[in-house]
């Protein structure tokens, strides 16, 4: 788990300071506090010079290029893993954040080959595999989880790429001038005559979901999207690949019993963790006390020395938020070390731009900040976490997987029509058409609010890019809705994942996202993971996990109802310090900046209490942009949180 940064200007000129490559690093240091490179290169005279991470200086020589990375060392604790690594002829520069998991099974192919390792790093071996097979079939062979650059001088070509299901986050920014790249995107700040600037013109669909498909609310600054990569080769025009597709998952039908799938599904998910237990620093599991993160640390449990596992789990003081009791039952029936911490209003109000700053986007889940402490106290115990992210959208986890297919029943209508009460008209417009249907049920915010909210908005501009992501979609309308949520609403959760681990500089792990499992996912029957009135006598949403939990854990763990990893927002938000804080900045913030109704937003939150379920869903949308909008459009971030 690292941190990547660099540009190559296009336009041939050559850069004449390390200053802005060092500045971009350090803003990002806490990916990667262990180790620090920076490696000039020219793809036009077809060579490369590394030079100091650590002090500013004059660049002689005709380089274009420069390449940056901070290292978190996991594997290889030595000098030998140093980034930007280099081919053994110098030819070949490679920068890779993240952990290959099946890297060591091709050492000893390479060694026959005839590669000559110089360290015990999954990074060396993924250079060999490019030296050998070439990029697209390098990222073929990858299960894993990553962002990763290569300079290859011989053919004078930069390749960045991103793994298949968007892990680990990848930025850039490309004009007539530049291609830059940052795992973080506040790193662009420091580009000449670059700023951040909000892009209107996703504001819509934010408002609706709270996140953008790949995408960021700043203009000129792109996400790559998961499966793809982008090539540019000196004197040619940037191109983007896509060397993976969702698409190419189609569920099969094999034939078996419930018994025979669970079995194969145990040994997947077994095989997964334990690949995922490769170390050379302390390691734990990041337990919720849900199905998903209980069935990981079951394993990792079951795959690690006696007492050398341990857990980390945010619990609250109101029993409503908190899954302690589950967690307590886990820990006790695997006999590991349980490390809990409470958090509580202040703790919240204390950090909640901090998070944001390091999510770089709106925290767009309240409980985005319990995430960030989590991974902060973690880093007292641990450096690397197992978590269960990816486990719902892959097995059709949530009750909306119901919704979807079974749309029409009273109670499920009943439901939309009071969520739209102000403007049924709005339910009557998706409720019959299934690909909106599909895409509106992982909205927060229906159409009725955001228009109350933003002048101008449109449903169509909102729904406009997930209408095209869907009509990609291939299968059954269960298919289409788990690759839906797999390219749409999972990327979002990761990148979450990922900024609130690395702020603490702690790689998070999610063994759910093998390459496998994700394949044998799309090889079991669908009646075994959306099983209806179940041998528990109810709809069981991902069954066959919850059947595998039930195991070890017991049936009243496993088919109790969702809670979800939900936070008391109102009691946060009633604090009288959080209420100060709001009049004072975030309230006048939402004024002046004219993007919202003040009127409206004001008016929620003098009435918090009262607040409906739906409203309360928006006022933290627009109070979380706000906090974000202050500080990156604002420009104050850089000297206030670094």
């Amino acid at each position: 788990m690292c941190g990547i940064a660099g540009y190559i200007n296009t336009d041939n000129r050559p850069v004449r300071s390390t200053d802005q490559i060092i500045r971009m690093l350090n803003v990002q240091k806490h990916r990667g506090p262990d180790d620090s490179g920076v490696r000039l290169f020219s793809l036009l005279s077809a060579s490369s010079a590394e030079v100091s991470c650590l002090t500013p200086e004059s660049v002689d020589g005709n380089f274009e290029g420069v390449l940056g990375f901070n290292r978190l060392s996991i594997l290889d604790l030595s000098m030998n893993g140093h980034q930007p690594m280099v081919s053994p002829d110098n030819n070949v520069i490679i920068a890779l954040n993240g952990e290959i998991y099946n890297a060591f099974d091709f050492r000893k192919e390479l060694q026959d080959w005839g590669y000559k390792f110089r360290s015990v790093t999954d990074t060396e071996i993924v250079l060999a595999l490019y030296l050998k097979h070439g990029f697209e079939r390098m990222l073929e062979l990858l299960n894993g989880m990553f962002a990763l650059i290569v300079i290859d001088l011989r053919s004078r070509e930069l390749y960045i790429a991103r793994d298949r299901f968007g892990i680990k986050p990848l930025y850039y920014v490309l004009n007539d001038r530049l291609l830059a790249f940052s795992s973080e995107l506040k790193s662009f700040a420091f580009l000449e005559d670059f700023s951040f600037v909000l892009n209107s013109e996703k504001l819509d669909e934010f408002l609706l979901f709270r996140s953008n498909i790949n995408g960021t609310l700043l203009s000129g600054i792109e996400l790559l999207e998961p499966g793809n990569y982008l090539i540019y080769k000196a004197g040619h025009k940037v191109v983007k690949r896509q060397y993976f597709d969702v698409n190419s998952y189609c569920r099969s039908n094999r034939s078996g019993s419930l018994d025979s799938f669970s079995d194969e599904l145990r040994e997947w998910l077994d095989r997964s963790v334990r690949s995922q237990l490769v170390s050379d620093v302390k390691l734990g599991c990041q337990l919720s006390g849900g199905i998903d993160s209980s069935l990981v640390t079951w394993l990792a449990n079951s795959n690690t020395e006696k007492g050398r596992l341990e857990s980390v789990s945010i619990v609250f003081k109101n029993k409503l938020f908190s899954e302690e009791s589950y967690i307590d039952r886990v820990t006790e029936t695997l006999g590991i070390k349980s490390h809990k911490f409470l958090l509580d209003n202040k703790y919240y109000l204390d950090n909640i731009e901090k998070a944001t700053w390091h999510l770089e986007s709106p925290l767009n889940h309240p409980n985005t900040v319990a995430i960030y402490k989590l991974s902060q106290c973690a880093r007292d115990h641990v450096t690397v976490l197992l978590s269960g992210e990816g486990a719902d959208e892959v097995f059709g986890g949530y009750k909306r997987f119901y919704d979807i297919q079974y749309p029409f029943s009273v109670k499920r209508l009943l439901i939309e029509l009071n969520r739209n009460l102000n403007r049924p008209s709005e339910l009557f417009r998706y409720c019959f058409d299934n690909r909106q249907r599909a895409i509106m049920s992982n909205a927060y915010m229906t159409p009725y609010l955001a228009g109350r909210l933003k002048r101008g908005f449109s449903r169509e501009r909102a729904l406009s890019d997930r209408l095209v992501l869907y009509d990609t979609l291939s299968g059954s309308r269960f298919d289409k809705q788990v690759k839906y949520e797999m390219s749409s609403f999972l990327p979002d959760l990761l990148i979450r994942q990922d900024k609130m681990s690395m702020a603490h500089s702690i790689e998070n792990r999610v063994p759910f996202l093998d390459n496998e499992v994700v394949k044998g996912a799309f090889s079991i029957p669908e009646e075994f993971l959306m099983m209806r009135k179940s041998p528990h006598g109810r709809n069981s949403e991902k069954y066959l996990l919850k059947k595998i939990a039930a195991a070890t854990f017991g049936d009243d763990f496993a088919f109790r109802d969702k809670m979800g990893f939900g936070i008391p927002v109102k009691e946060f938000f009633s604090d009288e310090k959080f209420r100060e804080y709001m009049n004072n900045q975030v309230l006048p913030g939402i004024r002046h900046r004219g993007l919202f109704s003040y009127k409206v937003v004001s008016g929620w939150f003098e009435n918090i209490k009262t607040l409906k379920y739906t409203e309360m869903e928006a006022l933290w949308i627009v109070i979380s942009f706000e906090i974000w909008a202050a500080i990156y459009l604002d420009k104050c971030y850089v000297n206030s949180y670094t």
